[in-house]
């Protein structure tokens, strides 16, 4: 096999020269050798599947049934929409990574990536805010909320999500090329993240860092806080309750949304700080970014089908094979 060539042009600037690499090497999970990384191929082929067909299921039966075009269903379809792309941008390059050894990714292919999976983690955090405020409406001042979430202001909302994650984004490849890459070009993940890339410049990154801190804060940060303060008041209408039957009724439809909220920002909060805390990718760096990426769209629809009885008694329909 031809091996790659390693460095790119070299682009003259007017500040010197840009230095960018034919190509990145994946390295997988640190310190596991080929033979692990083959039989760990095999779950995360299935995990994958589980994926595609859980999130798949969910879209395709909130298609069909029409008693379940409500707000909470149509931002679980488009929860699970964002999910089925993510694992489709992540999972297959890690199988074949872990399966065949292919560690070469493409530098604009690796930019790519990136942008997607940084663009679709900010588009699934604005529908969990969305989740959020639906469930705030829907408990805290539930005869308005046919009036406040109507059809076309849900789209509205999906349109805003769609385009803010894509337009804080798409800056970042941008800024990833205006850096040159003279050191290693292994990437110390089984993806392209915009921290792992950055640190491989060996010029300056403070434009990177700033920018990449301030749309954290300002698209992550700014979401949780807003789901937290959602819950504070749902918890508070909740305790108000007369009923403790209805006080745990209420509560309960809450509990798939707090699930997905709970996978989605704790490995993100704790990958932030790891990262934020600088020094060497360690290993613990790697499995919080997979717990982070490959967690969300396989536990999602498995919660939801399990919670949401609509959805569980149709996929138990659809594999029974029975009438309606």
């Amino acid at each position: 096999m031809q091996k790659l060539q390693l460095l790119g042009p070299v682009m003259a600037t007017p500040n010197g020269t840009l230095v960018h690499p034919g190509y990145f090497l994946l390295v997988g999970i640190p310190g596991l050798g080929p033979n692990i990384h083959f039989w760990l191929a095999f779950p995360l082929c299935f995990m994958y599947a589980l994926a595609t067909l859980g999130n798949l299921a969910i879209v395709l039966i909130i298609h069909v049934e029409r008693h379940l075009h409500e707000p909470m269903y149509f931002f679980l379809a488009m929860l699970s929409t964002i999910d089925l792309v993510l694992s489709s941008v992540t999972m297959p390059r890690m199988a074949s990574l872990f399966l065949m050894g292919i560690q070469e990714i493409e530098f604009n292919a690796c930019l790519a990536q990136m942008f997607l999976i940084h663009a679709l983690s900010a588009m699934e955090s604005a529908v969990l805010l969305a989740m959020a405020f639906d469930r705030f409406v829907a408990i805290c001042h539930p005869l308005h909320h046919a009036s406040v979430l109507t059809r076309p202001v849900v789209v509205k909302i999906g349109l805003a999500a769609l385009s803010r994650g894509f337009i804080f984004f798409f800056p970042l490849p941008f800024i990833l090329k205006r850096l040159s890459y003279c050191r290693t070009h292994t990437v110390t993940h089984s993806f392209c993240l915009h921290q792992d890339i950055m640190k491989l410049s060996c010029t300056d990154t403070t434009v990177n860092v700033v920018y990449g801190l301030f749309i954290i804060l300002s698209v992550m940060g700014v979401d949780s806080l807003f789901i937290g303060f959602s819950y504070i008041l749902i918890l508070q209408a909740v305790l108000e309750l007369s009923s403790r039957g209805a006080a745990l009724k209420a509560f309960n439809t809450c509990v798939s949304h707090l699930c997905a909220v709970l996978v989605f920002y704790v490995p993100l909060i704790g990958l932030s700080v790891v990262h934020r805390l600088g020094g060497p990718t360690s290993l613990l760096h790697v499995v919080m970014a997979n717990v982070y990426l490959l967690l969300p769209p396989v536990v999602n629809p498995i919660v939801y089908g399990a919670k949401t009885k609509e959805i569980s008694s149709r996929v138990i329909h659809m594999f029974s094979g029975g009438d309606r």
